[in-house]
């Protein structure tokens, strides 16, 4: 087991409870999953730049990353219903607590000029969305092998009922959060 995710289940969850008022253990926020996706630019160039992009994806979670396929046409990007365009990875239970602990720990603080992450970027669910406009602050990438740099995407889904339910507990679990001025 993760040491976050054993501090979660003996101090964090318990704090969490009282902090919000929640009675019934079951009912406290917690991690469901974390999804990344990665769009991957000129694949339909050149489909080297899907398999390339397929292993930096594996490096940075973990992985196998699932292809994703175009569920429309538009003839203005030259896309066909079906065109492979993207990959998603989706993590759960041990790999989603290493890889939090490790976003929050190692990869922010590789972020040049990084102050915090927004608060405003929940969905209304508790569920919490960043973006990266380069995969290469991961430190499992190599970059002497980048030739094209990639962004991600990382959906973080919890179990709360709302924004402050999550905003709560993502701070516990220490995300870095922008500090409110007052």
């Amino acid at each position: 087991m993760n040491q976050l995710q054993e501090r979660y289940k003996k101090e964090i969850a318990k704090g969490l409870g009282e902090k919000l008022g929640i009675k019934n253990p079951n009912a406290v926020p917690s991690l469901l999953k974390i999804v990344i996706n990665m769009g991957v630019k000129d694949v339909l160039a050149d489909k080297k730049n899907l398999e390339k992009a397929a292993s930096v994806l594996a490096q940075i979670s973990g992985q196998k990353p699932r292809v994703m396929k175009a569920k429309k046409s538009i003839s203005t990007f030259k896309l066909r219903e079906g065109d492979e365009i993207a990959l998603m990875v989706t993590l759960r239970g041990k790999r989603m607590y290493d890889f939090f602990q490790k976003l929050v720990s190692i990869i922010f603080p590789r972020v040049r000029d990084f102050h915090g992450v927004k608060r405003d970027s929940f969905d209304g669910h508790g569920n919490y969305t960043l973006g990266f406009a380069e995969s290469t602050v991961f430190p499992e990438i190599d970059l002497s092998k980048v030739d094209k740099v990639q962004g991600l995407e990382i959906s973080i889904v919890t179990t709360a009922k709302d924004n402050k339910e999550g905003l709560e507990l993502l701070e516990a679990l220490g995300m870095p959060f922008v500090k409110v001025k007052s």
